[in-house]
């Protein structure tokens, strides 16, 4: 039933019964959404314990300076990584985006055998209320891999988001392990693990939550390789049975510009040797191209991870010479361009992310946190080579925010902008939510959680719709909300907390005050100032149907106007939807096109691609100048929206929730309300950093 310890690869199946075949199509695709499930698990883990790094960082963006000087709480990534804290930062974050890019390619090849990958409750890794469940103090099992207590040296590791500590790097260590040294590890409980192809007592009506433990992520791919290699008796391959030419393809990494279809936000391939999906050369119906494509891509994942594809690449229909084999680094000249950085200034600088990742493209992850593992194991001397965590920095007594820590060099008082929270106000803020503890664990936990909803919903929908853009602002801001909970209050976000969905029949707003239904006259003041609820707490573009909610800085292009003439700029004829392609916030951006009117905070009919990050942070500024659209809602559901002939314009620098209250005002006369006075901001918008 279980393979022993083999010294060579399995051999390729040939002359399978046809009377097996459903039989094989139910392990392949219980396979398949393993694949997607084990590659999702390792997405928040990786990035929690990466935002549990000691550190503050810059916010600037191309042509503005109005954040010089200015250092927000949360570590980022390092053009120069010198220190022990921006060393360890940089190597988790290459290897977080691998792991992303891993989650793309097994949903990519899932979705060609005719699975639809799921990223919530069906992935076995979170539960009906959206709390994951596949993290805790109690758990000691990497899903369908391994149970750590069946190991010699990991035995006692938790599967738990923690911080960056001894538990964790050998946690990782053990998610990232090569094969041989797995099977070693599992030498004495071999009879559970390393399942041979076919899998023992299989059948038809078997699902994912069925499937033995494969023992490590590598062994997982290859049985996945040998499935689909499977030849039967009318000589067609399991692959060529069910390859769909039709299948829902997407790709993160390797978009570029192109004559026809410009990308100035993209312009490169990251991974320009080898492919990351199938593309229109593939459509082959499942013949050998396509297949080598399948096990190209599996050979990459294990190459990057483990560093070894021996076990899978034999399994190609054609094999490659020596001379051509693939190699499945990033390009260090398309990061620099597709992930530019900018100093105060606003001028180009040196691309972190590009130097993070780049880097460490020559060491698999398993040998990349093995130099992480010497840091905590045996730190240096010297303060500046010891590896400082938030928790570490909160447990000592009298630490506290302070404005010194949140600018440097460059800050003039003087010259700031004088719309935003100074540091002394942001410092003051993230002092008292620190003294609050576990009630603002409690709520960055719920936000945390709800974040990252906001993307695996998503995934749900965009590996079956073409149409669907991955939300990528929805990506980064979920990072920000996890990485403000450690540095507020040294502990990491709960994610096994329930996510509350909002109701439908309740038009929701998104910061203090921007309720259409409060009486300002009737109720407290306190009342009316009520911030978000915790069910629109997200970062979406793509991720929630915000209508009325949204336009927290990510201001996207409601419409595109094509006025009757060209002195008629106003005018809202010919107005067509736009998906909001367009934004001028969020991932990098090209131009607007001409009489573009973009959504306002507070009253956007988006839903499903507007506002990002509510609540507004009390330091969101525009990056950019332009019109926003208004409208007003029904009272009674589904709350249909109505455009007003009224427009409002902001500036390149303008406060985004002084024009989310001069919107709202403008909506509430409409109604015939009383918009009230605008709230100061609370102590949440004060410390959250603006939208990047």
């Amino acid at each position: 039933m279980f393979a022993a310890i083999p010294e060579a690869p399995q051999h390729a199946i040939k002359n399978r019964p046809l009377s097996e075949f459903d039989t094989d199509v139910a392990a392949v695709r219980a396979i398949a959404q393993a694949t997607v499930s084990v590659e999702l698990f390792t997405i928040p883990l990786y990035m929690n314990s990466m935002y549990s790094i000691y550190g503050t960082h810059q916010i600037n963006s191309k042509g503005n300076n109005y954040y010089k000087g200015r250092q927000w709480p949360g570590m980022a990534t390092t053009a120069k990584a010198v220190t022990a804290n921006e060393r360890a930062f940089n190597v988790i974050f290459s290897v977080f985006i691998q792991e992303m890019l891993h989650l793309q390619m097994a949903a990519n090849i899932a979705t060609a055998i005719g699975v639809n990958p799921s990223f919530t409750e069906n992935s076995g890794l979170q539960n009906s209320q959206r709390g994951w469940i596949c993290y805790g103090p109690d758990k000691h099992t990497i899903p369908c891999i391994v149970d750590l207590r069946d190991t010699n040296s990991y035995k006692d590791v938790r599967v738990n988001l923690e911080s960056l500590n001894k538990n964790q790097i050998e946690l990782f260590l053990a998610i990232e392990q090569p094969e041989k040294q797995a099977r070693e590890e599992l030498r004495h409980n071999a009879n559970k693990y390393f399942p041979d192809v076919p899998l023992a007592d299989w059948n038809p009506d078997k699902g994912f939550a069925d499937l033995p433990l494969f023992g490590t992520i590598g062994y997982m791919y290859e049985c996945y390789a040998r499935y689909i290699s499977m030849e039967y008796t009318d000589g067609q391959t399991l692959w060529e049975k069910l390859f769909d030419n039709n299948a829902v393809q997407k790709d993160m990494f390797n978009a570029h510009s192109t004559p026809k279809q410009p990308n100035d936000s993209h312009p490169q391939k990251e991974y320009p040797q080898f492919d990351t999906l199938f593309g229109p050369e593939d459509l082959d119906g499942g013949m050998a191209g396509s297949q080598n494509k399948a096990i190209d891509m599996m050979c990459a994942i294990t190459d990057q991870g483990e560093g070894n594809s021996a076990g899978i690449t034999h399994y190609r229909r054609t094999q490659l010479l020596r001379a051509v084999q693939p190699d499945y680094r990033e390009s260090d000249e398309a990061l620099k361009l597709d992930y530019p950085a900018y100093d105060g200034d606003g001028e180009l600088a040196a691309s972190r992310d590009a130097a993070a990742r780049f880097h460490s493209a020559a060491f698999d992850h398993y040998e990349r946190f093995q130099e992480i593992s010497k840091d905590i194991l045996h730190p240096k001397v010297a303060a500046s080579e010891q590896l400082l965590t938030w928790e570490q920095w909160h447990a000592v007594a009298g630490n506290q925010w302070t404005a010194a820590m949140l600018t440097n060099e460059e800050y003039d008082a003087a010259s700031a902008p004088q719309n935003i929270p100074t540091p002394d106000d942001v410092a003051g803020a993230l002092n008292r939510l620190k003294s609050e503890g576990a009630k603002t664990v409690q709520m960055l936990s719920s936000v945390s959680a709800g974040a990252i909803y906001g993307i695996t919903s998503v995934l749900d929908e965009y590996w079956t719709n073409k149409d669907t853009s991955f939300p990528y602002p929805s990506m980064v801001g979920s990072g920000d909300r996890m990485s403000i909970c450690w540095a507020i209050t040294g502990c990491s976000p709960n994610l096994s907390v329930s996510v509350p969905l909002p109701d439908k029949n309740i038009l929701y707003h998104s910061c203090q005050g921007l309720d259409f239904n409060a009486n300002k006259v009737t109720e407290s003041e306190e009342a009316n100032s009520q911030c978000a609820a915790i069910a629109v707490y997200h970062s979406c573009r793509g991720s929630n149907g915000c209508k009325a909610q949204g336009g927290c800085g990510f201001a996207q292009t409601d419409m595109v106007v094509k006025p009757e003439k060209e002195a008629d700029k106003e005018a809202l004829v010919a107005a067509t939807p736009d998906r909001g392609s367009h934004g001028i916030c969020g991932a990098p951006p090209g131009p607007p096109p001409t009489g573009t009117l973009y959504s306002a905070p507070s009253d956007n009919r988006c839903k499903t691609y507007g506002g990002c990050a509510v609540p507004i942070s009390a330091s969101q500024l525009f990056p950019a100048s332009g019109t926003m659209t208004l409208y007003t809602f029904d009272y009674a559901p589904p709350h249909a929206e109505h455009l007003l002939n009224k427009n409002i314009k902001f500036k390149q620098g303008d406060s985004v929730f002084d024009t989310a209250w001069a919107a709202y005002s403008t909506v509430m006369s409409t109604r015939h309300k009383n918009p009230g006075e605008k709230p100061k901001p609370n102590d949440l918008r004060l410390a959250l950093p603006p939208s990047t």
